[in-house]
């Protein structure tokens, strides 16, 4: 296809069948057919050059076309020699790289034997003392390009008789003993055969050609055909077929796989229709079916412009059936799934972009429409997150501008929060009264004044899933604009510190209001009335903060540490930060109400204070005056030892990459004047990432009335002579290693550098080696008999095989410590544990071995988290892989054995179990 072009096919036409399905489906075959350049280059002589000397190197020459019935010259060259007999007979015989070109016609070989009297050229190999033939020749013209052992060609009639042809078709390849090309650039074979292996001389599997014709770049006729699989004759066959050759995309039937489960029973699955509509999209709709009245509907499509943008949009729906009607287990659902991806090129336009990413579908569809080979962390996501973008920068001005359609589902609960539209307006930060041209003058102090300015619209819904459709706009929406203006100045204090006083004024537009009371007959405060109108609701608060930072170095003791470690550093960066806002909770405001009742349970009257626009989008301002000091204090810990690798110099090594306390203290707080302790950490340890953290309470607790627990305006110190209690804690870490890491270890350990030495190709992964698949030797599959030229790459010095086992396996562990029951009698809260670990790895014997398993163990429920294991091997041409989920409700087993050609992909043999047998799925 046109490199212009876009490719957004994706081969749904391309396939084969062996079984009596390929008479029908073989007419919607589509193989490209490939070109193969060549590089060599001709040396051409004028018309009247006849004769070159015997045994010259290196010679070229033209027949005059005049008297011999054909079009133009023929021009020859050859490396060797060119030998022209002098009977007059007008022979030439090339040796050595032979080249003979005639209009747009090439053939190449070792040895060129040609008749100028009637116009024939022949062509063929030569072999050496053990059989192997090279220089074998190769014929190109405007139709291809087609490599053989030898060929007969009459530059007048343009035929040809072909010893042992092979064509590539596409991903395929057509071969065939005896071929005779027609004027027409079309081939007439016998006995030859069709496969995607590219083992000419022995493939593994190939659908024999009994009688066919070749089209090149239209289509292949065939007549009776048969499969073959390692040279045994199948009794598969067909009558007839045809295959097309084009180089576009075209339409076709995909056909169904089909099966028994033993819950929905026999089933067709995964048939339908492609449409390859164009070049720039294509879509393909399929089905199941299944006996117990279950049954599915895909939608799939791909679209891409180039220098614009590319994207594919999937729509699922499905109902699945359970037991039989009119039994106590009978079930039916329907779920649904849509899936949007869209990218805009960066080229395209430089100051706006559009974008989407929707995965959205009914909360239960992952659980129930699970695929053959499961992927845990799908079944394990309980939020989907869509989002559909549009962003706008205006040049040459600090404004920017985005519109947004977000929706967020939480399977677990079915709730669904759903924003539309999203739009955001806003300026970057200026420096309004900063000089533009200075002049020798330092920088005056207002002079770096900043201001910014965001403005944001939104219109939302929570809901549960089956009452989503409910709600009414706009009473049941919550909407509101929200406009903030930051204003902050960035001083130098003392040399050491920076001083970043600031104002923040925020407004919101809100419209409605609600008014509670006491409802009686249910014993609670509702809501009695909503107020519709426009709302304005603002605050304001002010700020000064600042920072430093204290650097501290420590000589370790010689005694102990020696004299590789030479240095070690502490960094403390404080800061501290003056806040004040004023009570927005005043009358003046009129942002909060209140209202009495009488509690009977309590014997007295109750005074209820609320805010008129509680739940409102963007909250309510603050109530009490807030004159906060807020404090924090990061440390970094890190050595300075010397390196291995250079005498003279350092490396630095990180103790410490983090660790952050953070608190804060409102002096016109009535109580409770000290804020939690929050703590984190981060550090590496062995190449491992630790992260933790903590949060801590200073203040001792009591109970309500009513036995609930409360904190009270009392230090823990004073209570319990204890100056904090633990509220929370986590801790995370995940550790990965492998044979390449040990690798790595080892030859830093012994102070060489594996760049420098030279790479040997058995020490690469499958993916960098030789593209020939022959090259990848399996070291202890029959595959070594193949590749007996490479066995010189795989040995050692002492002359065995080399066996390389690559391996990898990850570690992840979460540890979390919350607030359990509360006991009254400690007055202390029961602390809850909950801890998992999860891991998952893969190995090979060989490289065409592969092992790989994933699974894990909640401590908490003490269960064995979704286990999966695989295992593949490359095949050659063909693949084979099996999947096993040994326990949970996902209990199955999935087999497979396929060709590895895109264009084949459904010349498979596969058998599984479906999750839906197991009787604890439901």
């Amino acid at each position: 296809m046109n490199q212009n072009k876009n490719n957004i096919h994706t081969g749904y036409t391309t396939k084969v069948y062996p079984l009596f399905i390929l008479l029908i489906y073989s007419l919607f075959f589509n193989l490209s057919f490939a070109q193969v350049s060549q590089n060599d280059t001709i040396a051409t002589l004028s018309n009247d050059s006849i004769v070159a000397p015997l045994d010259s190197t290196g010679v070229s020459g033209s027949s005059d076309s005049k008297g011999l019935g054909i079009e133009a010259d023929v021009e020859y060259t050859a490396k060797d020699s060119i030998i022209m007999t002098m009977d007059g007979s007008k022979k030439v015989f090339l040796y050595g790289d032979a080249e003979v070109k005639y209009l747009d016609i090439t053939l190449t070989a070792a040895c060129i034997e040609l008749d100028l009297d009637s116009s024939l050229t022949y062509a063929y190999g030569i072999e050496d003392s053990l059989g192997v033939a090279s220089g074998l020749p190769v014929f190109t013209d405007k139709s291809g390009s087609y490599e053989m052992k030898k060929i007969k060609y009459n530059f007048e009639s343009k035929k040809a008789i072909i010893e042992h042809v092979v064509t590539e078709q596409g991903e395929g390849y057509v071969v065939s003993e005896y071929a005779k090309k027609a004027p027409d650039d079309s081939f007439s074979i016998k006995d030859g055969h069709y496969s995607t292996c590219d083992n000419h001389e022995h493939p593994h599997f190939y659908l024999n050609l009994t009688k066919a014709k070749v089209i090149p770049g239209k289509k292949t006729i065939t007549g009776p055909a048969y499969l073959v699989v390692e040279d045994i004759p199948l009794p598969i066959g067909i009558p007839f077929a045809v295959i097309p050759n084009t180089s576009s995309y075209s339409s076709g039937i995909i056909m169904p796989s089909y099966g028994e489960e033993s819950n929905r029973g026999l089933f067709l699955r995964d048939g339908g229709y492609y449409w390859a509509a164009s070049d720039y999209f294509d879509m393909a709709i399929t089905g199941d079916l299944y006996a117990n009245e279950s049954w599915g509907l895909r939608g799939n499509s791909k679209y891409k412009l180039n220098y614009k943008f590319s994207g594919n949009l999937s729509v699922q729906y499905i109902v699945n059936v359970n037991s039989e009607k009119d039994l106590p287990d009978y079930s039916k659902s329907k779920d649904f799934s849509i899936n949007w991806s869209h990218r805009q090129d960066s080229k395209a336009n430089p100051f706006q972009t559009f974008s989407a990413s929707v995965n959205f579908s009914s909360s239960s569809f992952d659980q129930n429409n699970v695929t053959s080979v499961i992927n845990p962390n799908k079944l394990a996501q309980n939020t989907k997150r869509s989002s559909i973008s549009y962003s706008r920068r205006f040049p040459n001005s600090p404004f920017n501008f985005s519109a947004n359609i977000l929706a967020s589902q939480n399977t677990r609960d079915t709730t669904i929060s759903l924003t539309t539209p999203d739009l955001t307006l806003t300026m970057n930060r200026i420096f309004p009264f900063k000089r533009k041209n200075k002049i020798g003058s330092k920088e005056a102090w207002y002079e770096k004044l900043s201001l910014s300015y965001t403005a944001n619209l939104r219109n939302s819904l929570n809901a549960k899933e089956y009452e989503f459709s409910e709600k009414k706009f706009p009473q049941e929406w919550e909407n509101g604009v929200k406009h903030s203006v930051p204003l902050s100045l960035n001083l130098k204090l003392l040399k050491y510190f920076t001083l970043t006083p600031s104002v923040n004024y925020t407004e919101r537009w809100y419209s409605k209001s609600i008014t509670k009371e006491w409802d009686e007959e249910l014993g609670k405060v509702v809501t009695a009335d909503t107020t519709n109108g426009f709302k304005r609701v603002y605050d304001y608060s002010y700020s000064v903060s600042t920072s430093t930072k204290f650097y501290t170095m420590y000589t370790p003791w010689r005694k102990l540490f020696g004299k590789k470690v030479d240095r070690i550093r502490h960094v403390m960066t404080p800061s501290a930060s003056l806040s004040y806002r004023p009570d927005f909770g005043d009358e003046k405001f009129g942002y909060y109400d209140w209202f009495e009742y009488y509690n009977p349970n309590l014997d007295s009257i109750i005074r209820h204070e609320y805010s008129r626009y509680e739940g409102a989008l963007y909250g309510t301002p603050g109530k009490g005056k807030s004159g906060s000091l807020g404090l924090s204090v990061g440390n970094t810990l890190e050595m300075k030892v010397k390196s291995e690798r250079d005498t003279t110099g350092f490396k630095k090594i990180k103790i410490l990459e983090s660790l952050n306390f953070s608190t804060s203290h409102n002096f016109l707080a009535d109580s409770l004047k000290w804020s939690r302790i929050n703590m984190s950490g981060r550090t590496k340890i062995l190449g491992t990432s630790i992260n933790f953290g903590a949060t801590f309470d200073p203040y001792a607790l009591d109970t309500t009335a009513t036995g609930s627990p409360i904190r009270i305006n009392t230090s823990l110190w004073k209570a319990d002579r204890k100056l904090v209690r633990m509220e929370s804690a986590n801790l995370s870490f995940g550790l990965s290693f492998g044979s390449e890491k040990l690798k790595k270890w080892r030859e830093q350990r012994n102070g060489t550098d594996s760049e420098e030495e030279e790479t040997d190709e058995s020490q690469l992964p499958e993916d960098e080696m030789l593209d020939n698949p022959l090259d990848r030797v399996d070291r202890l599959g029959d595959d070594f008999a193949e590749t007996r030229g490479t066995r010189e790459t795989l040995m050692d010095d002492d002359g065995y095989t080399k066996f390389e086992f690559p391996w990898n396996i990850s570690l992840n562990y979460s540890f979390r410590l919350s607030n359990g029951e509360f006991d009254k009698q400690k007055m202390a809260y029961k602390k809850k544990i909950t801890s998992d670990i999860n891991f998952n790895g893969d190995f090979s014997l060989t490289p065409k071995w592969k092992f790989s398993f994933s699974s894990g163990y909640n401590f908490d429920r003490k269960e064995i988290s979704h286990t999966n294991l695989r295992i593949s091997r490359d095949l050659h041409c063909w693949g084979m892989s099996f999947n096993l989920v040994p326990v949970g409700r996902y209990k199955s087993y999935f087999f497979t054995l396929n060709v590895n050609s895109s264009i084949l992909q459904d010349l498979k043999y596969d058998k599984r179990s479906s999750p839906r047998d197991n009787p604890n799925f439901f």
